[in-house]
């Protein structure tokens, strides 16, 4: 079974951070066939995967054709699963090709915890031209297409630190002083900070300011400038580069608070187990507040942090008094124990490019 996967960048990193996750497990699915990945901007791209050419049409990694989705496209034959990720819309011409090769089109949408995804999931999408389409889910529940998930992901991740070697390395390539990395090996906190502009960044720094413990706040490059000229004595900030999703889950996975945004970001702080800050695209009359609820009804906090949560994505300084809250030392170990339950209870949802492939053949085989 072979594929072809569609991708717009439009949040810069999110969109094609999942699509590349996708297309990888895909590709090593047993009996994957040969597997396209159309991707319309590629410099992007390129920030999470320094091995990518942003400037070649086409080239291979990771066993996947990566292709640069520019109109027009080449006169290519589909493959057997066109898959067109968040809405992207599949050009006319390739429908068109689609038709002929009958093709099975998958509609994968935005990860939700909102109810009616369950109902919607899998769900046929009649189509005039006679193509067989379906809608699939991402989400939490096991009636949903789940969470992308490598094979082992976790047993990887225990591993990884149980060996602070590692970890050293990491945070020295990040460009971090010999302090702060001695200073981090020997248990100042570490936070991860990839947020929009609206999060309320300055009172995060706040808070950690009044806690004992000294903090080391990483922030990739131009995701908030200026933030370390609010930092105080034992509360620094540092700038990182973007780095290639294999480095990115070690760095969520050796960070005590990990605050993230998008999708992508937020299934890899899931399996890092630890304390994580979710900040969503901030949408029309608060759409996206919803979605928090919804994802909190899920229990991925405990239930004295729901306000933290919903603070952050508001915007409000309530967040300081809450984050001030949630680091007291009772406080805190229990939403570190919290997230290391609710990650390893995630494990028994389907994995989400699996569950993807045994759709795709089930529905080829019966027609």
């Amino acid at each position: 079974m072979s594929y072809d996967i569609f991708c717009r960048v439009v949040d810069n990193y999110g969109d094609i951070g999942v699509c590349w996750r996708l297309a990888r497990q895909l590709a090593d699915t047993p009996g994957a066939g040969p597997l396209r990945l159309w991707v319309d901007e590629l410099r992007s791209f390129a920030r999470i995967e320094p091995r990518l050419d942003p400037g070649l049409a086409a080239q291979s990694l990771a066993g996947v054709e990566v292709r640069h989705w520019a109109e027009p496209l080449p006169d290519t034959e589909p493959h057997d699963v066109v898959i067109e990720a968040f809405a992207c819309d599949t050009p006319a011409s390739f429908v068109a090709r689609m038709r002929q090769h009958r093709s099975l089109w998958i509609n994968l949408e935005y990860l939700s915890a909102e109810p009616w995804v369950e109902q919607c999931h899998a769900l046929p999408s009649l189509q005039a031209n006679g193509l067989r389409k379906a809608f699939f889910f991402p989400g939490f529940t096991s009636r949903t297409g789940g969470l992308l998930r490598e094979p082992g992901l976790l047993e990887e991740r225990n591993r990884w630190l149980a060996q602070p070697e590692l970890r050293a390395g990491l945070l020295r390539s990040l460009g971090l002083p010999s302090l702060a990395v001695q200073g981090l090996l020997d248990g100042w906190r570490q936070v991860f900070l990839f947020c929009y502009p609206e999060a309320p960044a300055e009172a995060l720094l706040r808070a950690l300011a009044r806690d004992p413990r000294p903090s080391v706040v990483l922030v990739p490059a131009g995701v908030r400038p200026g933030l370390a000229r609010h930092a105080a004595a034992h509360v620094h900030v540092h700038e990182i580069p973007f780095l290639a999703q294999t480095a990115f889950d070690p760095l969520l996975w050796g960070s005590d608070l990990n605050c993230v945004r998008g999708e992508d970001s937020l299934v890899r702080a899931i399996w890092a187990g630890r304390p994580l800050v979710w900040q969503l695209y901030r949408q029309e009359e608060n759409a996206h507040l919803a979605k928090l609820d919804a994802w909190l009804e899920h229990g991925p906090v405990p239930d004295a942090r729901r306000g933290l949560l919903r603070a952050w994505n508001t915007g409000t300084e309530d967040f300081e008094q809450e984050l001030e809250q949630a680091l007291a030392p009772d406080a805190w170990r229990q939403w570190q124990q919290h997230a290391a339950s609710w990650a390893r209870g995630m494990l028994a949802l389907p994995e989400l490019a699996g569950s993807l492939a045994a759709f795709c053949v089930e529905i080829l085989q019966t027609g």
